[in-house]
This record gives C-alpha cells, sequence and structure tokens, in this order.
C-alpha cells in the first residue's frame, strides 16, 4: 500500500523549490530535503534570525515517513525554509539522486555550530522544550561554551497541551525576551507542527531539533561516530531505548528502506526518446 502523500498534489501545495543557504533540494517520498552544509545552514539561520524569522526542520528518516503518511504534515515540512538531511539515510539518497556534495546536518551538531555564530554576531538564542532538569544543564553547557552567547529565553513546557491562555503566555514571553533564534526540541512531529502554528505569531528563527536538547545536557549517551557515519544510530538508539523506539523502527525503516530505493531507481532510469544516440547516428559529427 503507498504512502497517502506521496505523489498526492495536495501534499505539494505552495511548496519551497528549495531551502535557505542550499545548493540543491530533492523530494524524497514526496518530501523536500535540501543539500546543505553546517556552515551553510547556520549562515541560513543567523540571515532568518536578523530578517523576519523563518523555519528550519531537520529531517531523519522518522519525519520523511511522518510526512509520506500524513499529507497535512507533508505540507508543513516542504514549506519550511530549511529541511537539512540529519540521517545519513537521507544524505546517500540525496548523493544518489545527483547532490553528490549532500552532507549530514546533524542537529545535536548544528546547534553548537548556530550557537557559535549567535556568539559572534551578538544574536540572543532561545530555547524552548525537554525537561527542566536537561533545560538548565544543557544552557549552562552551552553557555561556558560560548562565553558570549546571550541565552535570552529557556522554557521546558508541561508534557501536555497546553491551553490556549498558556499558549499566549508562551509567546509573549518569547516576544518580550528579545530571542531571535528559537531552539525548539518537542520531538517529531510535534515540533514542526508548533514551529509552523507559530510561525506568523514569532518574528524568530525557529529550529527543530528533536533529542538535542538531551544529547547536549548529557541526559542521553550519543551513538560512536562510527556507527553515526554508517547509518546506524537508530541502532544504537533502539539498543538504549528499546521500549519507546522499537515500534517506530519497526514501522518506518523498512518501508524508507524499499520505497526510496525504488523512487531513486525509477528517478535514474532513462526516459523513453531520451536514450543515447546510436553509432550511425553520430557518423560525420
Amino acid at each position: 500500500m503507498e504512502c497517502d502523500a506521496c505523489g498526492s498534489e495536495e501534499a505539494s501545495a505552495k511548496p519551497r523549490d528549495a531551502g535557505l543557504g542550499a545548493f540543491g533540494s530533492r523530494r524524497i517520498l514526496g518530501m523536500r530535503v535540501d543539500a546543505t552544509s553546517y556552515a551553510r545552514a547556520a549562515q541560513a539561520i543567523a540571515e532568518m534570525a536578523q530578517a523576519h524569522g523563518g523555519v528550519t526542520c531537520v529531517a531523519t528518516v522518522h519525519m520523511v515517513m511522518e510526512a509520506c503518511d500524513d499529507p497535512s504534515f507533508q505540507r508543513i515540512v516542504n514549506a519550511a525554509d530549511l529541511v537539512t538531511s540529519d540521517g545519513m539515510p537521507l544524505v546517500w539518497t540525496l548523493r544518489a539522486r545527483g547532490l553528490a556534495d549532500a552532507q549530514r546536518v546533524y542537529g545535536p551538531d548544528l546547534v553548537p555550530e548556530v550557537c557559535a555564530l549567535a556568539a559572534a554576531r551578538g544574536i540572543p538564542v532561545g530555547f524552548y522544550g525537554g525537561s527542566p532538569e536537561v533545560m538548565a544543564r544543557m544552557t549552562e553547557r552551552l553557555a561556558a561554551r560560548f562565553p558570549g552567547l546571550r541565552v535570552a529565553f529557556a522554557m521546558a513546557p508541561p508534557f501536555r497541551a497546553l491551553t490556549p491562555a498558556e499558549d499566549e503566555q508562551v509567546v509573549a514571553a518569547i516576544r518580550e525576551s528579545g530571542a531571535r533564534i528559537l531552539f525548539v526540541g518537542l520531538g517529531c512531529p510535534k515540533q514542526e507542527r508548533w514551529m509552523a502554528a507559530h510561525r506568523e505569531r514569532l518574528a524568530c528563527a525557529q529550529v527543530g531539533v528533536g533529542a538535542a536538547f538531551d544529547f547536549l545536557a548529557g541526559a542521553k549517551r550519543q551513538a560512536p561516530r562510527l556507527l553515526q557515519h554508517a547509518g546506524l544510530e537508530w541502532l544504537f538508539r533502539l539498543a538504549s531505548e528499546p521500549r519507546r523506539l522499537w515500534r517506530r523502527y519497526a514501522r518506518h525503516n523498512p518501508r524508507f528502506a524499499w520505497r526510496a530505493l525504488a523512487e531513486t531507481l525509477r528517478e535514474r532510469r532513462p526516459r523513453r526518446g531520451s536514450s543515447a544516440p546510436s553509432p550511425s547516428s553520430m557518423k560525420g559529427s
């Protein structure tokens, strides 16, 4: 059975052709993923912060499959100003589709990259998500690592839906803080929906970074770099949190593997009428 959003006209309504700072983009199962680098992504986020804001999504296989299954979520991601390739399977897919210079832009490494640039340029930053303990440890570590960093806002919301009044208070607090870059760590797809819902209400650059807060605070272990580069970070995380993650990986990973491969093979197949010229047709050239 095909995923609900793949190839639907509704899902691709008003998309961006490419993200800010990207040197190319491709649709993977209907969801746009931009080929970029840490430096380009950080620069694009800083430019959003100094302009009128924007939204950056850090894409994984999980996000692609959520978007594949839900047209409304696919539209949200495709309307983002930048969609980086957090997972190595997405990097490999971009390269297989002609973007040979595609690089991984991993959320837990993107946050320090952006913070370094923000500290150098005096751009205030904010953080929304995680638990109070994680938030306190992470912001303390980042402030120590980047002495010039201005953390204007830091909030760990309750693990429930906010009331309209509470949400309005959060928006007002972010605005009053002066934060120009807001890192959002609510997990996929919640954080992407939150950023889209607040895009017109917040004039800052919003960056959805998933579990980056936990990693940066030292609350969770990151996979060794060797496993990350081999595309096996999911296996390390599964071993670390089997009860929470096994259903996600069992449902998404196999479907992504065969559908993305099939889509890539279709795109690389020569189109009818576009075959290479025969030797006889080249005589006299």
